[in-house]
């Protein structure tokens, strides 16, 4: 199990679930009913599922990549800790279990899987032919809160659709940022990304303009939240300001002849932000 875990970077959970929790959370306010703690474990187990399977297939997929790049050479599959075949038998059980999840959701979620599937398996494959493959990742993870809003029994709403665009600015962002780790490597073997098609300081500009996409989509939700949902006062307005604030910070941390503090900047940072802002958010529509 720790092996799997370490596989899928289980950890990395901690981006997405807080606005997937948020979305869940705005629909049960919007829909003024009692908390449905099954479907809010269903959720929960909706986000796990779906994200096993997406980074185990990339895993699986991308193992010839790995085995070749040293910084990637340690990861379970090149290592030989985990066969491809097992990888692969774990993609699909997730696979099974995510959308035998949706189904015990309501029919319009279990209808919908599908095509949460094909894009967060079907961003592994983009690499390979598009620069595009960190937005498809940004719109895999803006799924989060537009699938728990629907899961809650809330119908396509503005908030969470700009909670989604906030999450697709953010993450494809600082995956960006992270990208620039293998940019050399990228090119030799002739994968796509935007380090690669831009180079190291233009992409860090790229990812500027998108976190101030994010900023300012962030903001508008922020403004929706506050005249449409009563409750929401000073402590959203804080978690905002917080989240928008570690975006800056991140960009501090990393320079285009300096990416010491990736690590930093990509998973501290961003947890961080996630966090603060779905759980201050949670609590100033709940209390």
């Amino acid at each position: 199990m720790k092996q799997y875990l370490s596989l899928v970077k289980f950890s990395h959970t901690i981006f997405a679930l807080p606005f997937a929790l948020l979305g869940f959370f705005l629909a049960i306010y919007r829909l003024d009913v009692q908390i449905p703690w099954i479907i809010f474990l269903y959720v929960l187990l909706c986000m796990i599922f779906a994200r096993n399977a997406a980074m185990a297939f990339n895993r699986y997929l991308d193992r010839d990549i790995d085995g070749k790049n040293p910084r990637t050479v340690v990861r379970e599959i090149p290592a030989g800790v985990i066969s491809p075949g097992e990888a692969l038998s774990f993609v699909m059980l997730n696979v099974v279990l995510f959308v035998a999840t949706t189904w015990l959701i309501n029919p319009l979620c279990f209808y919908l899987s599908p095509v949460a599937l094909l894009v967060i398996l079907g961003y592994s494959y983009t690499k390979r032919f598009t620069f595009l493959c960190h937005f498809v990742l940004g719109l895999g993870l803006s799924l989060a809160p537009i699938g728990a809003y629907l899961a809650a029994g809330g119908n396509f709403d503005l908030l969470p659709l700009l909670y989604a665009l906030s999450v697709l600015f953010w993450v494809s962002g600082f995956d960006i940022i992270y990208a620039l780790q293998d940019e050399e490597f990228d090119r030799k073997h002739e994968l796509s990304s935007v380090p690669v098609m831009l180079g190291g300081r233009n992409a860090l500009r790229l990812s500027t303009v998108l976190h101030l996409g994010c900023a300012a989509a962030m903001a508008s939700a922020g403004y929706v939240l506050l005249t449409n949902y009563p409750t929401a006062g000073w402590l959203s307005g804080i978690a905002t300001f917080i989240f928008l604030g570690l975006l800056v910070y991140q960009h501090t941390l990393v320079k285009p002849h300096d990416l010491s503090r990736i690590n930093l900047a990509f998973f501290t940072t961003n947890g961080v932000a996630s966090v603060v802002l779905g759980s201050m958010i949670i609590l100033d529509l709940l209390f």
